[in-house]
């Protein structure tokens, strides 16, 4: 298991590291103990004054420490843990920032999906968004700033110069880097955009225009929610030294556990509320977004899920790995939220 410990950055305060899961503890107590990891290493990470202006500080800060799930993070560092089994154990130093960078370019993510010009929620982990709080002009900043240091994060460490050191950090900026540009991300919320009629007038989609069939749904979340699911898991897995198989079975896996989060995302739109979600719910219904449910209907939503997340396990259990990636499987299926 990993050491979820890391020096603190030049300046700051050490804080208390986090305990160390047991490797036979509960999954419960594993995911709360690696997230309050993730939120030590986060708040070591992220940019303070005198280094920027307080108000981006804290509006950066403000989305990080909103909540969440922090999936991302736990794929990568269970990724790690995987690909180290009966070895060595992972090198925190290597995996954990990545980990937090990349949950970084996540939160710029949802930061930007909020405003207004995107899918305009007021409602975002419980609490109003970022535009709401700051201001849309703030907001864009805020997103921007979490991207940018996301790459300085993932350019400085692990540290070490070494060939092997940075050959890793190279391979996984640039996957980093495709999942959350026009290839990834950016590519699939252009889509969702262009599906739910959020163009100009001039670039919209005519009305007879065929709707957005199976397969051109999964390829949109493929991109959107997929990609940076799967660079997290294939940054744990490489700077942990997987070989290129394992790597490749920990990307499989993550491929079909995106689309399998997805799915389940989009169930828990229509079935879920607000209270639970801390979003607002039935949005994407009402604003004319492709779902799954309103595609294949509840039922076959469910079945849809199920088999994506047959397909990670078996990724899994053919390249031998298992840990805590199978039991983050289940939880992705049977999520309430």
């Amino acid at each position: 298991m990993l050491n979820r410990s890391e020096p603190p950055a030049a300046g700051r305060p050490a804080a208390p590291p986090a305990p160390r899961p047991d490797p036979q503890a509960p999954f419960e107590e594993y995911v709360l103990r690696s997230r309050a990891a993730v939120d030590a290493a986060l708040d070591r990470l992220l940019p303070s004054p005198p280094e920027c202006p307080p108000l981006i500080a804290e509006a950066m800060r403000y989305s990080v420490f909103a909540g969440g799930k922090r999936l991302r993070p736990l794929l990568a560092l269970a990724a790690a843990d995987a690909v180290t089994a009966g070895g060595p154990p992972a090198d925190d130093a290597a995996v954990l920032p990545a980990a937090c960078a990349i949950e970084m370019i996540h939160t710029y993510s949802l930061i930007h999906d909020d405003l207004p010009a995107m899918d305009d929620d007021t409602r975002r982990r419980g609490r109003p968004t970022s535009h709401v709080v700051y201001g849309e002009g703030i907001a864009v900043l805020a997103g921007d700033g979490l991207l940018t240091e996301a790459f300085r994060v993932l350019a400085r460490h692990p540290p070490g110069d070494t060939p092997e050191v940075a050959a890793r950090k190279l391979r996984v900026l640039a996957r980093v880097a495709e999942a959350a540009g026009v290839g990834g991300m950016v590519g699939g919320q252009v889509i969702d955009l262009e599906a739910a009629g959020q163009l100009s007038p001039e670039r919209r989609r005519p009305a007879e225009a065929p709707a957005m069939d199976a397969a051109a749904l999964d390829a949109m979340h493929a991109r959107k929610t997929g990609a940076l699911i799967r660079a997290a898991a294939v940054a744990g897995a490489v700077l942990a030294g997987a070989p290129d198989a394992a790597v490749a079975a920990v990307d499989a896996y993550a491929g079909h556990l995106g689309l399998a989060f997805q799915i389940v995302d989009d169930i828990l739109d229509v079935e879920g509320d607000a209270s639970t979600l801390g979003k607002t719910a039935g949005k994407d219904a009402a604003s004319g977004k492709p779902t799954y449910p309103g595609l294949h209907g509840l039922e076959a939503s469910r079945r849809l899920a199920a088999a994506e997340i047959g397909r990670a396990r078996a990724s899994l259990a053919a390249a031998g790995l298992g840990g805590r990636l199978d039991a983050i499987a289940g939880w992705v299926l049977h999520r309430s939220h």
